[in-house]
């Protein structure tokens, strides 16, 4: 019989680009707070591309700390990218995010782990007082978290934050994209897991230049349509294309019909008419072009569910204290 692998019971992975200036008192408010846990963890630190002196640091406390596991991305991939290479290699029964520009408050930990008591499988931080810019982050925020609690049916305020605790079975499997991560609590809706959300800290910035401008406000209202799409639609993409070119085709064959009746039973003019008669066509042949569309998707998606191994990210190179947990540079 195979020995069971001694593994933590908390996976904490916390993404880093250019935040060598607060490395230093995040990982010593996060020792503080996981020692009182009197329970096992993991800290995976992951430089995600820094060009500063953060891999130096994080190297550091690495060659002083036997609970620290790092990676190093070949390149700025991005935070999704980041976290997703954190989850890949966390073997704690629950898996923790955050960020590291000291935003979060590793003193919020107690109060996401306290509701897997109750028995669910996402706790999602809620900053419930934002004291960000109102123009540049609170507002944007807000429209975003209500259309996704619209479009995904999941009731949590706040959809944004990295700052998330996983049971492992819920997390594991999940493949990221874009800028997915923060919308992982609809991502996984679709499976029927239980979520709660609790109230944490919103800290501002210290020290460091934020990473965050009003260009990404284009990419979240995208990522919420694909969300939406992989919620819904993602293993039957023709319900979606099929009814968007019904309705098209149905419209045309509408304009047709009537535009026929017309001719036949009232006398009138084609030539008067033409230009509702080439929209009805245009309209029918769209309509077939999104049906048509609709089964590629539905093949595609069936090579997506079969095929899909790819990672989003590189790795240049991995330091991990426990040889069983190592992974190759890909």
């Amino acid at each position: 019989m195979e020995e069971k692998k001694n593994y933590p019971r908390i996976s904490m992975v916390v993404p880093f680009f250019n935040e060598g200036e607060n490395i230093q008192e995040l990982y010593q408010s996060l020792i503080e707070t996981l020692k009182k846990l009197n329970t096992t963890y993991e800290m995976i630190f992951i430089d995600d591309g820094s060009f500063d002196n953060t891999y130096k640091i994080l190297t550091e406390l690495y060659q002083k700390d036997e609970n620290i596991q790092l990676i190093k991305l070949k390149k700025n991939f991005g935070q999704t990218a980041a976290l997703q290479a954190g989850f890949d290699v966390a073997q704690g029964e629950i898996i923790i995010s955050m960020d590291g520009d000291l935003q979060h408050d590793p003193k919020d930990i107690p109060k996401l782990l306290s509701k897997f008591e109750e028995g669910y499988d996402i706790v999602s931080g809620w900053r419930k007082e934002r004291r960000d810019h109102l123009l540049f982050r609170r507002l944007p925020s807000m429209v975003a978290n209500r259309i996704m609690r619209f479009l995904s049916g999941v009731k949590i305020h706040d959809f944004g934050t990295t700052f998330k605790a996983y049971k492992k079975k819920a997390i594991k499997g999940l493949q990221l994209y874009g800028e997915l991560h923060r919308f992982i609590p609809a991502l996984i809706s679709r499976t029927g897991v239980k979520i709660a959300e609790v109230p944490i800290k919103n800290i501002v910035r210290k020290k460091g230049k934020s990473k965050y401008s009003l260009s990404r406000v284009k990419r979240v209202l995208f990522d919420l349509l694909t969300v939406k799409f992989i919620i819904s639609f993602i293993d039957r993409p023709l319900q979606l294309f099929g009814l968007v070119g019904l309705g098209f085709g149905g419209i045309g064959f509408t304009i047709a019909f009537i535009l026929t009746l017309g001719f036949y039973f009232f006398e009138w003019s084609i030539r008067d008419n033409l230009g509702n008669l080439v929209l009805s066509i245009f309209l029918m042949i769209l309509g077939v072009q999104f049906v048509m569309t609709g089964l590629l998707a539905e093949i595609i998606s069936r090579i997506y569910f079969v095929t899909h191994k790819a990672k989003i990210y590189s790795i240049e190179e991995v330091k991990f204290h426990r040889e069983e947990r190592s992974i190759k540079s890909e």
